[in-house]
């Protein structure tokens, strides 16, 4: 059959294993019609993979996440077709008038559409991959080589070689995009998504931007080995939500970067509920003076799940001003890991860097480590770091409970209440509403 895009759709048996071998990866490159300077990128990647090991659990940034019952080659990571997921079920798009919206099934664009009215302002919006030839220099001098390390593990270096399909948003210098753009990515069981999402906002542009990643049913399984740069230019604003919605069998790796210029700022939520495990790290480098962060991170894990998130605030510039705030819930036997750092640098005096991580834990099996740290080498700044853990208490469900609430209606009161300064930071009501709604679907009935 024939997938909307035009090209021809193939169901990829996963029982075969993938070999991840420089033949494979030669026909990978055969089979894409990218640029020559973009074949020269994923070589080099290539060539970095090839030379690296999958992290060492003595690291210490790996000590607490383990990978060893992961194996690249269950997942078609070279194919350059795929069944296309079905059942996908956005929920940040819902009652919202999109400015366009891109969607990606399995590493391959199946929908694009942009409003008329931003095309004319310059906007360009759509697969990154087919977009590169066409844009040429404009995706050249920004895609892995201001944000993101494309070696920085090896990870990054499959992702950066192999990555397909992906999402592109470029706002001009000085246009205001007042409709969000919507970005899906898809994965049908057993697949594998690379996808990587490049946004660029040029000098005074603002837009908002909500993407979502979901699998066709909540046991899927499949890998995800995914990048993320936001390119935020002097004096832009930029609002940008995720949803990370992976069915409970997909292993989730990836690395998610973003540099805000001077006088610039970011507004980033991040919502991670899915997956079996989950390894992101996120680097926000505030490279000009007077950039503003503030990143919103809600966590909620079930069963056996495991979620590590690695933030970092890199402050390279003076007055500088970023805000952290990590939040998690945890039930059954699930475990979460925090680890944050604020970095100044020396010449980015007069920062006023913050970062906290609070834990809920649900019943007595979770567990959630958090490890803040601080590394300054300017004398005139402002930066603190706070963490909390602790259970629900028994004497609020039960003053909830003496009101007419069943148990699990107080819990998920409770669960809902302790997001909620997360949630008041997202500035659209029907986002709000979805991700609160997301996490309390997922509170397990309490008898």
């Amino acid at each position: 059959m024939d997938g909307s895009d035009g090209r021809e759709v193939v169901n990829v048996d996963t029982t075969v294993p993938m070999e991840l071998n420089q033949a494979a990866f030669d026909t990978f490159l055969a089979n894409r019609d990218n640029p020559g300077w973009l074949q020269d990128q994923r070589r080099e990647a290539w060539a970095a993979y090839l030379q690296m090991n999958w992290p060492a659990r003595n690291s210490e940034e790996w000590s607490r996440t383990d990978i060893r019952l992961f194996d690249v080659e269950k997942y078609p990571v070279l194919n350059s077709a795929s069944s296309t997921a079905s059942n996908i079920q956005p929920q940040l798009n819902q009652g919202v008038e999109l400015a366009g919206q891109s969607i990606s099934s399995n590493g391959l664009s199946s929908l694009v559409e942009l409003k008329e009215k931003w095309q004319q302002q310059g906007v360009v919006f759509g697969s990154l991959e087919a977009l590169a030839g066409q844009h040429d220099e404009l995706i050249r001098t920004h895609l892995m080589t201001r944000a993101m390390n494309s070696q920085y593990d090896r990870f990054a270096a499959l992702h950066a070689a192999c990555w397909a399909g992906g999402h592109f948003v470029y706002v001009p210098r000085g246009v205001v995009v007042d409709e969000p753009f919507h970005l899906v990515s898809s994965l049908s069981d057993g697949q594998a998504d690379l996808g990587h999402t490049l946004c660029i906002l040029e000098e005074g542009a603002e837009a908002t931007v909500l993407t979502e990643t979901v699998s066709g049913q909540v046991t899927d399984t499949g890998l995800h080995c995914g990048g993320v740069e936001l390119l935020v230019a002097p004096g832009a604003h930029l609002r940008y939500v995720n949803l990370q919605n992976w069915g409970t069998g997909v292993w989730h790796f990836a690395h998610h970067n973003a540099v805000i210029d001077q006088d610039a700022t970011l507004q980033w939520t991040v919502a991670s509920m899915g997956s079996r495990l989950a390894k992101v790290n996120q680097h926000v480098a505030l490279a000009g003076k007077g950039a503003r962060a503030q990143v919103n991170g809600v966590l909620f894990t079930e069963e056996k799940q495991h979620m590590s998130y690695h933030t970092l605030q890199h402050h390279c510039a003076p007055y500088g001003q970023s805000d952290f705030l990590y939040k998690a819930a945890l039930q059954d036997r699930s475990r979460t890991v925090w680890r944050g750092m604020i970095k100044v640098e020396e010449g980015a005096q007069q920062t006023d860097g913050y970062q906290r991580n609070d834990n809920l834990l649900l019943n007595d099996g979770a567990r959630a480590d958090s490890i803040p740290g601080l590394e300054i080498e300017a004398d005139d700044v402002r930066c603190t770091h706070g963490s909390t853990t602790g259970r629900v208490d028994e004497e609020l469900l039960f003053y909830t409970q003496c009101r007419g609430f069943t148990r699990t209606e107080a819990m998920r009161a409770i669960v809902t209440g302790f997001f909620q300064q997360i949630f008041d930071r997202v500035t659209i009501e029907s986002v709000r509403n979805a991700l609160g709604e997301a996490i309390a679907q997922r509170v397990r009935n309490y008898s």
